[in-house]
């Protein structure tokens, strides 16, 4: 009888951490990611995988298993972002100005660990695994990989994705289906008026004013023209104006997001960006102010697929059965470009909890002290191996043999 996988799990933890120590210790911002493409796909050769490029920094390992059957797709990105880190970990980032703040090196050496498992018995596998391991998660290049054919070649039945979460405590998971993640919206206005002195504001057009009311009338989309039913969240994220106060501005500049928990793209009626422009040109046109928006489309929502998630679900519960851990309800306003495949595929996207405030690891995500707790690897392998068996074999077990 081989050993279960909670056993081998544990017999490669060691192994888990050090690869995410170095990542962390390394990180590299979207489709710069050379040097951890290179240490990932020398990994998955040596594992005895197909192993492709994509996007330039994208490694695809292709394990076919010992039976025909389905292709599974699982997904790990292996972006950092540009921030600053003021950890006092011996293994904290060595690039200034970089740093893994959302627990993308954890995903990385989550998803190795689990294709050496997965290779380890891949007689036992009715069908094909596919691990995509992603870049520029942080600017949404799954877009692009969906156009360059990550869904083909071999054709895509289901794909499964995973976060690490210090809004979770650590070693909890969460797999509901439905609407998980948000739809982000990206804008960019700018309102010109005439500047002047501020003894004479009757000889100018403020567009602070402007801004003013613009803000607060925006407020009225999700209050009074979205049914409540449909989370939906626009701020102001930056405001900028004027050099001095006895000054009025010629121009101000407004950025901020728009998320939601579905595809606005597709609503019914005006979208909420025809919604959210209407209101910027009455108010406008009140205020004689002129204005220029962009805005930008960047990801849809992650909608979770009800009968990819039960298999997941179920994993989870037995994940987690035996332990003081639990399966938990979750679901975040946070955007995630991982709804690219989902768009195209059935799939779901769960979560682990890594927060653990003695361990100092309850920092949010991309916060310059951002730090996972460890001990919550070890279950993101074990999720992945566990889900890829139930749903290629189409049966629950914890054991290979």
């Amino acid at each position: 009888m081989s050993p279960d996988i909670k056993t081998r799990v544990k017999e490669l933890e060691e192994e888990l951490i050090a690869l995410r120590r170095d990542f962390h210790m390394h990180p590299e911002l979207g489709l710069e990611e050379h040097r951890t493409a290179g240490i990932v796909e020398t990994y998955l050769e040596n594992l005895g995988l197909e192993v492709s490029r994509m996007c330039g920094t994208g490694v695809i390992g292709i394990l076919k298993g010992g039976q025909p059957g389905k292709t599974l797709m699982l997904r790990a990105d292996i972006d950092a972002l540009p921030i600053d880190e003021m950890t006092d970990h011996e293994f904290k980032s060595l690039n200034p100005g970089v740093m893994h703040a959302c627990g993308h090196d954890g995903h990385t050496s989550m998803m190795m660990i689990a294709a050496k498992i997965l290779t380890e018995y891949r007689a036992s596998l009715k069908g094909t695994i596919k691990f995509v391991f992603q870049p520029n998660e942080e600017n949404a290049c799954a877009a692009d990989m969906v156009k360059e054919g990550v869904l083909q070649n071999p054709s895509v039945d289901a794909v499964v994705g995973t976060h690490l979460m210090t809004s979770i405590p650590t070693g909890n998971v969460s797999a509901d289906d439905g609407p998980v993640m948000a739809e982000s919206n990206v804008f960019k206005l700018t309102l010109t008026g005439k500047g002047g002195h501020t003894a004479m504001p009757d000889e100018s057009i403020d567009p602070i004013v402007t801004a003013a009311n613009i803000i607060q009338q925006i407020q009225t989309i999700q209050a009074r023209e979205i049914s409540s039913h449909k989370p939906t969240a626009i701020v102001f994220g930056s405001i900028k104006a004027g050099t001095i106060a006895n000054i009025i501005p010629e121009t101000v500049e407004l950025e901020g997001t728009i998320r939601c928990l579905y595809d606005s793209r597709k609503e019914p009626g005006e979208t909420l960006c025809e919604k959210f422009e209407r209101i910027i040109k009455h108010v406008c046109a009140a205020n004689r102010t002129e204005y220029e928006l962009e805005y930008t489309f960047i990801n849809p929502p992650v909608v979770n697929d009800p009968d990819v998630t039960a298999v997941v679900r179920e994993t989870a519960a037995q994940v987690v059965e035996g332990t003081d851990k639990k399966v938990v309800p979750y679901v975040t306003m946070i955007g995630e470009d991982f709804g690219e495949f989902t768009q195209d595929v059935p799939g779901t996207f769960f979560f682990v909890g890594v927060g653990n405030k003695e361990k100092k690891t309850d920092f949010p995500h991309h916060h310059p002290r951002f730090d996972i707790d460890e001990d919550g690897l070890a279950i993101g392998v074990e999720m992945h191996v566990t889900s890829a068996i139930n749903y290629l074999n189409g049966q629950m077990r914890n054991d290979l043999g």
